[in-house]
């Protein structure tokens, strides 16, 4: 009875969010929701959005060891870890043991969701609960465990490496896959975002490995916690207290200094990659290093982008490749938000036959909007859409969450999201045209085509 109670309640909270983290007034959007920030005795930093209206709580918990982190003989170390880390816990203060089975049966029981997970720029925990007085501090108590005492099982280990290693295997059938490992080395070369995780790089990792990753690299100091829900600012430093009560911790006055890490090395002359692969579908992937997430013509780069490839079916690349030639069913561009500088790319899939018409086409449409960019109307359209599609960015406590997450890593301010409409509708098109001149050299591209014929 208490898991359809629960789930009733959280299907009633998924209704009702949107109208707690928006408010709607003569047409404005705005986050009606404050957000207050602080940190902890420890170093920790706290993100809050309290919205008491639903019993439900999301947190994120995220440190700076993603991949990019990752050792280029050991890729795939911080992933692997975070796998393992959700497959069991160990006996932990008045807390039994649980195997993989048993943990999920106990998160189940709960009617929560625990997950640890990681990615090119973090390794993470997310908790999400109602706030009831018989499940949170239950919910934060199994969370506390499992953060504080991952089984690390050898056997368990052996298996996700084998898991691992067999999903690499298959993704290498895929022409997608191979496209994109060929396109990341060519982009960045020798920077951590150009290395792929391997069966070599895998079969270099030891449980110790992963152990000492786990015990040294997650340190409660340089946390950043991101909270969304129905908790007050005491009840969310609790919370976070608890969570973390079990990692290893340094005050702030001791916190290790992270290693800054250089970012990718710009492109000085074209590559061209043309791949042989066996496909119905030629993969079309070009770009380039081109900006941090931290830059400040982000908002320029974001309307600018929505008119080149970043709005589907009305952007100019579609315009152009898709609608006018019938070279692709769809054609995108997107500016990659990375804590190191990310890439910008073009990305198409097309007949194999007419592979290098489409990349010709593609490369001439960019070449023409970083030399005269985009038309006043296109402007006025783009602004218009994108703060139209405001109210979608943050009409759910994870979406919400993924944007205070957002926040908090790359230190924006807290009132990042009142005003971002107001940042949107301040771009020019000279704006647009400066940046992305700035940013892109079009001579200077990977372009890697794979699966290419010749036409007939």
């Amino acid at each position: 009875m208490r898991i359809s109670s629960v789930q009733f309640v959280y299907q009633l909270a998924y209704q009702a969010v949107g109208i707690l983290a928006l408010g709607v007034s003569m047409g404005t959007v705005y986050a009606a929701t404050p957000i207050e920030h602080w940190q902890q005795p420890k170093g920790s930093s706290i993100w809050l959005a309290s919205s008491m209206g639903i019993p439900m709580v999301d947190v994120h918990v995220e440190f700076d060891q993603g991949a990019r982190r990752d050792p280029e003989n050991k890729m795939g170390l911080s992933s692997l870890t975070a796998s393992l880390a959700n497959k069991g816990v160990l006996a932990w203060q008045a807390h039994p043991a649980l195997d993989e089975a048993g943990l999920g049966e106990a998160w189940a029981d709960l009617g929560a969701d625990f997950s640890i997970g990681s990615d090119n720029d973090t390794f993470s925990f997310a908790l999400r609960s109602l706030t009831y007085p018989d499940v949170l501090p239950a919910a934060i108590a199994l969370a506390a465990q499992q953060i504080a005492a991952p089984a690390f099982d050898p056997v368990v280990a052996q298996r996700e490496i084998d898991k691992t290693i067999a999903a690499i295997k298959e993704a290498e059938t895929r022409p997608d896959y191979v496209a994109g490992v060929a396109y990341a080395k060519a982009v960045f070369g020798q920077h951590p975002y150009g290395h792929a995780t391997t069966e070599a790089s895998l079969k270099a990792l030891t449980l110790d490995d992963l152990k000492q990753f786990y015990q040294t690299k997650l340190n409660p100091c340089q946390a950043k916690v991101s909270i969304v829900g129905a908790l007050t600012r005491e009840q969310a430093d609790q919370l976070v207290t608890q969570l973390l009560a079990g990692l290893k911790t340094d005050s702030p006055a001791t916190c290790p200094t992270l290693a800054d890490l250089p970012d990718p090395a710009k492109l000085t002359a074209a590559v061209n990659l043309d791949l042989p692969f066996d496909s119905a579908q030629a993969q079309i992937l070009m770009g380039q290093p081109a900006m941090k997430r931290s830059d400040p013509d982000f908002f320029a780069i974001l309307v600018g982008n929505h008119i080149l490839g970043g709005s589907g079916s009305i952007s100019r690349l579609s315009d152009e490749v898709r609608e006018k030639r019938g070279l692709t069913y769809g054609v995108d561009s997107y500016f990659a938000a990375r804590q190191s500088v990310g890439e910008f790319t073009i990305s198409l899939q097309t007949r194999p036959d007419q592979a290098q018409q489409a990349a010709a086409l593609s490369m001439q449409v960019l070449k023409d909007f970083v030399e005269k960019g985009p038309t006043e109307a296109e402007v006025i359209a783009a602004k218009a859409n994108l703060i139209g599609g405001f109210p979608l960015r943050i009409d759910s406590n994870r979406n919400l969450l993924s944007n205070i997450a957002n926040i908090a890593r790359n230190g924006l301010p807290l009132d990042y999201l009142d005003t971002w409409t107001q940042r949107i509708d301040a771009v020019t098109r000279e704006d647009i045209q400066r940046a992305f001149a700035a940013k892109l050299q079009p001579e200077q591209m990977v372009t890697v085509i794979l699966g290419a014929k010749p036409a007939q």
